[in-house]
């Protein structure tokens, strides 16, 4: 017998009993099922967007609540067979409206929403290693000239970019090291044109100028996003730890941080060619929307699967989006974000999957959302946190 789709108005239940934590397994099954489409999986996404959910509240907040939701109950029924654009709308619409109302509500009522005095991330200082060992500190509300051992002007550093000329003399490689502590973020635009955004907690090690006849080749530990200036004679390379991207040209996203069992590279456009420093051999081409995973301790083989990008690459903007991420990498990316300590002692949910999306927030409404959705208590000593 052939299985009957839900219903829009199903979907919506099932999206919001997923927030709140109560779905049961067949209910899951159902809506993992749903989510392998990839239009409902962003649509997803967006639903749970904490922001969606702030704006929907705006909205509705003094309007009766029954009377709506009885109202799109019936909107639902009645309007059931209409496309499948519509449907996309529908659930979009009802699901964000019933999340309002039965599940994060209360959150408003109970002073969510409100402004709390921000945390202040502690002020730990980005630093340029040069290529005779002298360290520099990085003023980012100033700026400064990145001279080479002869004292030749070789970049510039404008706020949180650095930006390498290329019409340097220099015949031999030479490597600065650029390391962003935890709470920070920067950009590096290298001398053959490409940028990179590196992430929290992410050092870089590039040569101040690419040389003829070479690989451009650059080390990273931590994560970065790259855009590749296109060179079909010199193979770009990143080197992180095990693993080896090697493009043309292209934009993707590499995270290796050291305390993390995986390396991750999410393709954005173009194509990238994934390679062990073991076995040059076993390659793997990636292709745009996917995602390549190589695992540190267990294997050499890299594995690939479709993403939407956008959630890998949020960080650039200074957002953090948690899709299907056990609550231990949660406090390891809010550790790198925010420059905090975290010390879990709620068990319990150490290994539970959670989605979530934060747009710039203060760390307080985070562990709010954890708090009242969750019911997970912290508490705040400077810089580091307790959960129980």
């Amino acid at each position: 017998m052939t299985p009957i789709s839900p219903s829009e108005y199903q979907i919506a239940q099932l999206i919001y009993k997923s927030i709140a934590k109560i779905i049961t397994i067949e209910e899951q099954n159902i809506l993992d099922a749903w989510l392998k489409n990839e239009t409902n999986l962003a649509l997803y996404t967006k639903i749970i967007d904490k922001n969606t959910i702030q704006d929907k509240l705006s909205i509705y907040k003094q309007i009766e609540t029954e009377r709506i939701y009885k109202k799109l109950e019936s909107k639902i029924i009645k309007h059931h067979k209409k496309t499948k654009q519509l449907k996309v709308f529908r659930i979009f619409k009802y699901a964000s409206v019933i999340i309002v109302f039965l599940g994060l509500g209360y959150m408003y009522q109970n002073g969510y929403f409100k402004s709390n005095k921000p945390f202040v991330i502690p002020n730990e200082q980005i630093t340029l290693q040069l290529e005779n060992g002298t360290i520099k500190v990085i003023n980012e509300d100033g700026s400064s000239q990145v001279k080479d051992a002869k004292g030749n002007i070789i970049g510039t550093q404008n706020g949180t970019q650095i930006v390498y000329g290329n019409d340097s003399s220099e015949e031999k490689l030479t490597y600065n090291t650029l390391t962003v502590p935890y709470g920070k973020r920067f950009e590096i635009a290298l001398s053959d044109g490409t940028t990179v955004h590196l992430n929290a907690g992410t050092s870089l090690k590039y040569p101040v100028k690419f040389l003829k006849d070479q690989n451009r080749q650059v080390f990273l530990k931590g994560e970065a996003f790259f855009k590749v200036a296109k060179d079909t004679k010199h193979p770009f390379v990143v080197n992180s730890d095990a693993l080896n991207v090697q493009v043309l040209g292209t934009q993707f996203n590499v995270s290796s941080y050291p305390e993390d069992t995986e390396t991750d590279v999410v393709l954005v456009e173009g194509s990238v060619n994934l390679y062990t420093t073991k076995n040059k051999d076993n390659n793997v081409l990636l292709k745009p929307g996917f995602k390549g995973s190589y695992n540190k301790n267990t294997s050499n083989n890299i594995t690939t699967n479709p993403v939407i990008t956008s959630i890998y690459t949020s960080w650039v903007n200074g957002e953090l989006v948690f899709r299907n991420i056990t609550f231990d990498n949660i406090l390891k990316k809010m550790e790198r974000q925010y420059n905090v300590e975290i010390t879990n002692n709620n068990t319990v949910l150490t290994n539970e999957k959670f989605n979530a999306s934060f747009r710039n927030e203060p760390i307080e409404k985070i562990l709010d959302y954890f708090k009242i959705t969750y019911n997970v208590n912290y508490s705040i000593n400077q810089n580091k946190i307790l959960i129980n």
